[in-house]
């Protein structure tokens, strides 16, 4: 009877524990990404299954300086060691939260010199005297996960453990990307220098030239002076690019994790741009397992979803067992008699009753993680799809831009040769020629900016395709088992 008695309480309790948790509940819903509608945008570009990028995907552009670069800045980036130190991290909680589904024991000892009272628990001869009390003791902790409190929290750390190590590539693709950029960037900086170096020898010799006519009679001195103040001007936009040129190799030594001395050694950037893109297939729905972002994210939602079944299982009966055993003794005499044994074993049981509202609002705010974990993962996935158009439209125009620039680019040569021949036949004027060059320059850089664009812009297509990356983390797994 006094058993039934007990066991309805404690159902009551627990009934009343589960009330509790009444109206708490998450709002937001993941997102299918087969609901991003995008084929008729995507429709423009040719499809292959083979399309996605490789984990070595920078080999592709043909130079084998860049492909040392970016193996050398994987190796010693402090960038890269600080995403390594935060998954390391990241693994030490998956070996504490594993560690609560585990029989605990401790061990204690001590030896404590003490005058007993003479009106407390021992009677005399201790009482009222001075003796050492003894004590070596074992002691045996066990909770038992009922509710799968443990196990919860151990499955929440390996989710966010998971994350961190995808957020390790992540941190890869992020910094091979940065280098190919700065790669690029110092490529354009040097094809600029080609072509203001050729128009600076172009002017010298439209200077001499002009220069002859002056002395003919045929120029004024005010066309000599144009062409003479057309040759500092293009001294100055030379300087200018060689700046660029140290910039990048700065640039490229920070990001490689060495000194500035290292960039110095950068000989000319040699990459070119590959074919056509193509988008592989299956795009939206595969980013989710090829976008670093996109997984981290949803192993996120998942560990923000375990969290939320902690913050459940804290509003019912907690189950532990206790068991000890050892010595203690008064004086080192009998203390490794078998009189000084101790043990003990037994459970123990807590159940929260009243807590001022504090296992709600935990709940509550387990809840909200979870809400925001995942509208920042639809919110990534929306953005990675938003990426890939994005890259694909530019390099669309761009390759239109191409076709237009190369025509202009015949063109305006084409006029420049004629104004400088009619020019050197005395039929010209300096202006013809000048506004000719003009031209021509500014076609000549626009082709060198597009061809750097155009490599930038596949560079940012493949960070957007993942980089090669495949959802399949393989650390964690290690250290789940």
């Amino acid at each position: 009877m006094r058993v039934a008695k007990l066991g309805s309480i404690a159902l009551l309790l627990f009934a009343a524990g589960c009330a509790d948790m009444q109206g708490l509940s998450p709002q937001a819903r993941l997102d299918d990404a087969n609901r991003l509608a995008a084929g008729k945008t995507l429709g423009a570009t040719r499809i292959s299954p083979a399309a996605w990028p490789a984990e070595d995907w920078w080999k592709r552009y043909g130079d084998p300086q860049l492909d040392r670069l970016i193996e050398e800045a994987l190796r010693g980036s402090p960038t890269l060691r600080v995403a390594a130190a935060r998954q390391r991290r990241a693994l030490a909680y998956v070996s504490v939260s594993k560690a609560a589904l585990l029989p605990r024991v401790d061990g204690s000892g001590s030896v404590i010199r003490q005058r007993f009272p003479e009106h407390g628990l021992y009677p005399p001869p201790i009482a009222g005297g001075w003796d050492t009390q003894n004590q070596l003791q074992a002691t045996l902790d066990y909770e038992i996960d009922f509710w799968d409190k443990n196990r919860a929290a151990y499955e929440s750390a390996l989710g966010q453990a998971k994350a961190a190590e995808v957020d390790t590539y992540a941190a890869r693709l992020a910094l091979s990307v940065n280098v190919a950029q700065a790669y690029v960037r110092m490529q354009r900086a040097y094809r600029q220098l080609d072509v203001m170096q050729a128009t600076l020898r172009q002017r010298e010799q439209i200077y001499a030239l002009t220069r002859d006519r002056v002395a003919a009679g045929i120029d004024s001195r005010l066309d000599l002076k144009q062409a003479e103040g057309a040759i500092p001007a293009t001294r100055e936009q030379i300087v200018q690019q060689q700046e660029a040129i140290d910039l990048a190799r700065n640039q490229l030594a920070a990001l490689i994790g060495a000194g500035p001395d290292r960039g110095l050694e950068i000989p000319r950037p040699d990459a070119r741009a590959p074919e056509a893109p193509e988008l592989p297939s299956a795009v939206p729905a595969d980013l989710i397992g090829r976008r670093p972002d996109v997984v981290a994210q949803r192993w996120r939602v998942e560990a923000a979803g375990r969290d939320i079944d902690v913050a459940k299982a804290q509003f019912y009966p907690n189950v532990s067992l206790t068991a000890f055993l050892g010595l203690q003794s008064i004086g080192l005499s009998q203390f490794l008699r078998a009189g000084s044994a101790i043990a003990g074993a037994g459970p123990a049981l807590s159940l929260p009753i009243f807590d001022g509202g504090r296992l709600r609002g935990n709940l509550a705010a387990a809840d909200a993680d979870y809400d925001t974990a995942v509208e920042l993962y639809n919110q990534t996935l929306v953005d990675a799809l938003r990426d890939v158009v994005d890259q694909l439209a530019s390099l669309r125009s761009v390759g239109e831009q191409r076709r237009q620039q190369r025509i202009a680019v015949a063109t305006a040569q084409e006029a420049y040769d004629l104004a400088l021949l009619r020019y050197r036949e005395g039929i010209g004027n300096y202006l013809q020629v000048l506004t000719a060059q003009w031209q021509l320059l500014a076609q000549q850089s626009l082709e060198v900016d597009l061809d750097a664009t155009e490599l930038s812009l596949s560079i940012n297509l493949t960070r957007a395709l993942g980089g090669g990356f495949a959802d399949g983390p393989k650390s964690v797994a290690a250290v789940a088992r």
